[in-house]
């Protein structure tokens, strides 16, 4: 425990924004309290409205609704004093209200609120309030399913916040949000940008610890997607380190980040401890738990908890949930469910389009095509959604869009050429260690034992086979000819064989050509 005897008014309120930002949430409380009893003694209403404000949304940042609303009606009662309250009414009266309202979801109060903020804003000229203002509605746009315009205004306050002309706690606030937001809303260029952007500001303040798990938990959902799941793993258990450590942000997203994690390497029961973890902060852990439950077999009840969820869900709770939903009506065999999905997040594709969205959009449609007994169309779309991972280096949704590929492949008895597409997906998910995924497609090709080359290999390998010089293929796949080479000394090594000659006979035997 910090001493607080002593200190004047302001030298709490750094006191206690020190103690917040380094997780110590009680000792924060007890420095602003004091500071707010200091300005009151001291007959300065103007420091003791603010400090009241502070403690408001400290105490609602860390769930403490009920102190935190008696907090907001202290800080009314002085703000009320004021004559013209200004920024600092705008910060007592508004701002927790606002975030309240937003986080019980009662949106149309949120907006009516945050439009005020905007108005205060405008009058004193305050820049925090402004980006409370942006902030606030962007979220509440995207929740209501109008994203782009939503998107507009958090790229407003998050502008703001760069020029580092906001207080911590703010800033800590606008990012939080803004970082669901636009993982909510598939949109990767935001999500990659603005992570960036926040652990950079993070890493500038050594010895913080609050709203950090939330950072690194986020960084590892982007690298999961780029299939750099080591490194991944590392930001999963620092986001559960900083919540142990006293990040009270990161109880839902350090836990489901290491569930989803831990579900894409097989390993079921981890993933699942750590889901209902998630769950224990008050946040539905959907659609990790879902498929979590779906991959241990129990295709109805990954079916009745989805459905579940999603009926009473907002649009941007909804969005994100549409495909695993999609996944599991096709797991279930309701075809005409699947394509409701299907057809909505087309939809939303095509209204709000991000690239991430596209791809999902295309995979999910590839899917219900190919469950629908149309294995031409499903190989297209199949295609489409290949392309559009790839554009986005996401190489687990490539190799499940060759899967994908493969079985339309087969379904229309093209045996040879599903075989290669096959065999293109089990070197990545083996590389990646995808148990689950690698599991699947075992069952699927009868346990064919696993071709040991990686991706970049196949492609190799596939080229060479058909006759072409390392300078052709160098340029076909934009690498030098001395990584091709290189690529062709490690399959000869993999696969037992001295020649072209040999590894191309080795690539007919396998079915990758």
């Amino acid at each position: 425990m910090v001493a607080t005897e002593g200190r004047s008014a302001p030298e709490l309120e750094v006191l206690s924004t020190t103690s917040f930002l380094q997780g110590r949430v009680s000792e924060a409380v007890d420095a602003l309290t004091r500071a707010h009893e200091a300005y009151l003694a001291a007959a300065d209403t103007v420091g003791a409205a603010r400090t009241a404000g502070w403690l408001a949304l400290q105490l609602l940042e860390t769930g403490e609704v009920t102190q935190s609303a008696t907090w907001v009606a202290r800080g009314l009662r002085l703000a009320q004093r004021l004559g013209e309250p200004g920024a600092v009414g705008g910060l007592v009266a508004l701002v927790p209200a606002a975030l309240t309202a937003l986080f019980v979801g009662d949106i149309e109060d949120a907006m009516r609120r945050f439009d005020e903020i905007a108005e205060t804003a405008e009058r004193s000229g305050d820049r925090e309030l402004a980006a409370f203002a942006s902030f606030g509605h962007g979220k509440c746009l995207t929740t209501i399913g109008r994203t782009a315009e939503g998107l507009a205004d958090l790229d407003a306050a998050v502008a703001t916040v760069v020029t580092d002309t906001m207080t911590p706690l703010a800033t800590c606030i606008l990012f939080r949000v803004a970082l669901d937001v636009c993982h909510e809303g598939f949109d990767l260029e935001r999500a990659e940008r603005w992570t960036t952007t926040f652990e950079d500001w993070c890493s500038g303040r050594p010895g913080m610890v609050a709203y950090t798990g939330q950072a690194h938990a986020y960084r590892a959902q982007l690298l999961l997607l780029h299939g750099r799941w080591a490194t991944a793993s590392v930001h999963a258990h620092l986001a559960e380190e900083a919540l142990r450590a006293g990040d009270f942000t990161a109880g839902y997203v350090a836990n489901y980040q290491l569930g989803e994690l831990h579900r894409l390497r097989g390993e079921l029961r981890p993933a699942r401890e750590h889901y209902l973890r998630a769950g224990a902060t008050g946040w539905d852990p959907q659609p990790g738990l879902a498929l979590a439950t779906l991959a241990d077999g129990d295709v109805r009840g990954a079916q009745t908890m989805i459905r579940s969820i999603a009926a009473g869900a907002d649009d941007a709770t909804r969005r994100r949930l549409l495909p695993a939903m999609v996944q599991i009506e096709i797991a279930v065999g309701d075809t005409g469910a699947a394509r409701q999905v299907a057809d909505e997040l087309a939809a939303r594709a095509r209204s709000a389009p991000t690239p991430l969205l596209t791809a999902v959009a295309a995979f999910a449609e590839a899917g219900v095509l190919l469950a629908e007994g149309e294995p031409a169309a499903a190989l297209a779309a199949a295609g489409s959604a290949l392309a559009a991972w790839d554009a986005l280096d996401a190489p687990c949704e490539v190799a499940r869009c060759h899967v994908l590929a493969g079985r339309a492949l087969a379904a229309a008895d093209r045996h040879d050429e599903a075989s290669a597409e096959f065999a293109a997906a089990h070197a990545t998910f083996a590389e990646l260690g995808a148990r689950a995924d690698l599991a699947a497609l075992e069952v699927l090709t009868g346990g064919r034992p696993a071709v040991n080359l990686t991706a970049r290999e196949i492609e190799v390998l596939r080229l060479a086979a058909t006759g072409l010089t390392n300078r052709a293929i160098a340029a076909q796949l934009s690498l030098s000819e001395k990584t091709v080479a290189r690529h062709l000394s490690n399959i000869f090594l993999k696969v037992g064989v001295s020649s072209r000659t040999a590894a191309t006979a080795y690539a007919y035997e396998q079915g990758l050509i």
